[in-house]
């Protein structure tokens, strides 16, 4: 359950997000995850390798360290990021040996021009901020890759299944009585916080034709994402200086190139490469 915030803090996007991933049982859930979270994310990240190969490598939003592993298989020379703290902590705690900053993609400016070869963006978290905010991250990624330096990240899709999610009673049936006794539990105890969380969230809702702001299911509902088009995302990209050379089904991990081809993903994931 997500806890309401302070009545003095007005909510909006990025307190409510944060508010949920510094939570110890969220961190504890970042922390547990290994491998990659879909076959699209498997596909981006083969198909980057090469290139980046031993040359330097930004991992952004980093959490528990889940792709500390994936990305330093490519490059030990590597630097991972995570706008909160606790989620640092805890990624040290795993990779001891390993460069993780607490650092907001918003603002790179640690980071020199043109100071890396890759620059990962995983599990959409540039999806947990807003319209203009998302822009700032695209230009300051920009800023610090390397001429043709590439981007690998995912994105909520506007026209995908997951979006427009509400709580509902979907229960996973086993044959077992004690699996089903169990998920029956988890099903009812977690719907509570999740209409309470719903409820309050849903207030920053902002639905466009190409993008959407709206409350996504994960950690009962305790969050706030964007939701973007494929055409919408990218015409940001290319708006920033990027030439999109992958989108990648979350689904499929196929490559898809228009929104038809994109609407059985819940997510897609984009590599772009850095005009030179």
């Amino acid at each position: 359950m997500i806890a309401p915030l302070p009545e003095s803090q007005t909510p909006d996007m990025d307190s409510v997000n944060r508010l949920a991933w510094r939570r110890p049982d969220t961190v504890q859930i970042y922390q547990r995850l290994q491998g990659c979270t879909d076959p699209g994310e498997q596909a981006a990240i083969d198909y980057v390798a090469g290139e980046a190969r031993t040359r330097p490598v930004l991992d952004i939003g980093v959490g528990g360290g889940r792709t500390t592993p994936l990305l330093k298989a490519i490059s030990a020379d590597y630097v991972g990021i995570d706008y909160t703290e606790a989620m640092v902590l805890a990624c040290r705690r795993q990779h001891p040996h390993t460069r993780i900053e607490h650092m907001d993609a918003r603002d790179l400016g640690r980071f020199t021009d043109q100071q890396f070869a890759l620059a990962v963006f995983s599990f959409n978290g540039i999806d947990a901020i807003d319209y203009a905010d998302r822009h700032t991250v695209l230009r300051e990624v920009h800023r610090v890759l390397q001429d043709d330096g590439r981007f690998l990240f995912s994105a909520h899709n506007r026209h995908g299944p997951g979006h427009g999610e509400v709580p509902r009673l979907a229960l996973d049936f086993s044959w077992n009585p004690l699996k089903l006794g169990w998920r029956t539990l988890k099903l009812v105890r977690s719907l509570g916080p999740s209409w309470r969380n719903h409820r309050r969230n849903r207030t920053l809702g902002q639905t466009h034709e190409e993008w959407a702001v709206q409350n996504c299911a994960a950690h009962d509902f305790g969050i706030v994402v964007m939701y973007t088009s494929l055409s919408e995302q990218v015409r940001q990209l290319q708006e920033t200086g990027f030439k999109v050379e992958q989108v990648l089904s979350s689904e499929t991990g196929q490559p898809v190139s228009n929104e038809d081809g994109a609407r059985s993903a819940c997510w897609l994931h984009y590599v772009a490469r850095k005009v030179a």
